[in-house]
């Protein structure tokens, strides 16, 4: 299986991207959750000029943040950069949407920006709305200023919910989802998309590859699985779902009642410890400071080993490598790794695990 990393965009990104390469990493992706991290336009750029072989990717992009053609001229302006090696991940905006106190879009709307995305970066008019305003538009200057002839791959990001994998097989686009590693759901995530690719009246120049975003952390012979240094090698992608359902657990029943009575508990203690409630209109601004960051010592209870083995990877090197292989039968392409205590030394023990 090919190997990743996701990272969030700061000063020194560059840095990260050009070990990424040196690694021999496939994809060097940065996230875009505005109001969280710094902008992976600008970070994707210095990546671009500070290296020359890895595929950077923007995991992911949405409707809801970006105007279709200001994303698709930084997606262009990117190709220009770095030809043939973008991609572009696309979805309703979970979190970044819910980091504003908003809800994400719909999965209409994010089928309509994928379409737009895809028509403008290969050099093709695309249908612009504005409330009741349609115009066709286009790049006006493309080969001076953007790279329109070389290929953007596209992603959709799906979690369990059958409608994105249908926009991606309608698109011929690719999956990524994070923190899924239940084989099973991957086969139906992929059914949904070949199924729903039946008849696709245009069938887009795009690959349809599957990346999952994880954390991994390699055991210490004799090392606790569910000890301090796994709980902070994954206590983000943990806390990450515990916001997630203090946000969402009093208008989404369905989701409530997904969770354990450990993992309920779990998200009543985050609520208490961030002084904020299920339903306070502001819960956004105490949830989500320093999301995906390295935990607080004092948090590490919060991180669940059922949590753990749900959303990450840890074990030996033999039992990470059977999970990776299982996860690679059920048609993933890419794993992607989130490093948070030494993302150098992460990447470098992803890179010699799957090499």
């Amino acid at each position: 299986m090919r190997a990743g990393v996701v990272v969030a965009a700061q000063p020194g990104v560059e840095d990260l991207a050009v070990r990424a390469e040196e690694l021999g990493l496939h994809s060097f992706w940065v996230n875009d959750t505005p109001m969280v991290h710094g902008d992976p336009f600008v970070a994707l750029s210095l990546c671009a000029k500070a290296t020359s072989r890895v595929r950077l990717g923007i995991g992911v992009t949405s409707p809801a943040l970006r105007s279709a053609p200001a994303a698709a001229s930084g997606l262009a302006s990117l190709n220009a950069l770095a030809p043939g090696r973008i991609i572009c991940g696309v979805g309703t905006g979970n979190t970044a949407r819910r980091t504003l106190g908003m809800r994400p879009t719909t999965a209409a709307r994010l089928e309509e920006f994928t379409i737009a995305l895809q028509d403008l970066c290969a050099g093709r008019s695309t249908e612009y709305r504005e409330g009741d305003r349609v115009r066709e538009i286009r790049f006006l200057h493309a080969g001076a200023h953007v790279n329109t002839a070389d290929p953007i791959e596209f992603v959709v990001a799906a979690l369990l919910g059958p409608k994105a994998a249908a926009v991606a097989g309608r698109r011929g686009t690719g999956l990524i989802s994070f923190g899924l590693l239940d084989p099973t759901a991957w086969h139906a995530l992929h059914d949904t998309r070949r199924y729903a690719a039946q008849g696709t009246p245009r069938a887009p120049d795009s690959r349809a590859d599957s990346y999952v975003v994880t954390s991994l952390h390699l055991l210490d012979e004799d090392e606790d699985p569910h000890g301090d240094a796994a709980r902070d090698a994954t206590g983000h992608l943990v806390l990450s779902l515990l916001a997630f359902a203090a946000d969402t657990i009093a208008g989404t029943p369905a989701f409530a009642e997904q969770l354990g009575p450990e993992e309920r508990e779990a998200v009543r203690r985050l609520l208490d410890r961030r002084g904020t409630t299920a339903t306070a209109p502001d819960r956004h601004t105490k949830l989500y400071p320093n999301y995906l960051g390295r935990i607080a010592p004092q948090d590490r209870d919060l991180v669940l080993p059922s949590l753990m083995n749900t959303l990450a990877l840890v074990g030996t090197r033999d039992d990470l490598l059977a999970r990776i292989t299982t996860l690679e039968q059920a048609g993933v392409d890419e794993l992607l790794i989130q490093p948070v205590i030494d993302p150098p030394t992460e990447m470098a023990r992803l890179a010699k695990l799957l090499t």
